[in-house]
């Protein structure tokens, strides 16, 4: 860490906590400066979504951004990539839509079944802390997601996230 950093009393450096809690659930956690209601307002919204979803390391780019934030309403984003001439795409259902506080919503990636995801966000004084938890429809499901490497940008999507909300 940089002495400036150091000596800035108010700079909070806030860690991703990634891990497997059983064999069908994934969960990822981390306090991010900033009320609950602008950490939803970026889960939620198409145009900071496409600012920091994806890691950047990954090389994707988003081509379209689509998110009805409403119980009852769907998701669907589509990436590109340099090494594929097909866009990737991935959509689904939101379940549950609790303002500032809860997100639950399906991945319906083509193949039935898909992973259910819900997001919680816990204002605590001046931050948020939010929990991601995933749960597969089987341990295979969830190993095939680990192999895959698409649950392993997390932290780097979260840095992304906490310097989007620290303009806020």
């Amino acid at each position: 860490m940089d002495k400036r950093r150091e000596s800035e009393p108010n700079v909070i450096t806030n860690k991703t906590t990634v891990e497997r809690k059983s064999e069908r659930e994934f969960v990822v956690t981390r306090s991010f400066n900033g009320p609950a209601r602008m950490v939803f307002k970026a889960w939620t919204t198409p145009e900071l979504l496409k600012w920091w979803w994806a890691p950047k390391s990954f090389g994707i780019t988003f081509i379209s951004c689509e998110a009805d934030a409403r119980t009852g309403g769907s998701y669907r984003f589509v990436f590109g990539h340099p090494s594929s001439d097909q866009p990737m795409t991935f959509f689904g259902k939101y379940i549950e839509v609790t303002p500032s506080s809860r997100l639950v919503w399906t991945n319906d990636d083509g193949k039935e079944g898909g992973a259910v995801t819900t997001v919680t966000f816990e204002e605590r004084g001046e931050q948020t802390l939010v929990v991601m938890h995933d749960l597969y429809v089987s341990k295979e499901a969830l190993d095939d997601a680990i192999a895959s490497g698409s649950t392993g940008g997390f932290g780097e999507s979260f840095e992304q996230l906490d310097a989007l909300l620290s303009p806020m």
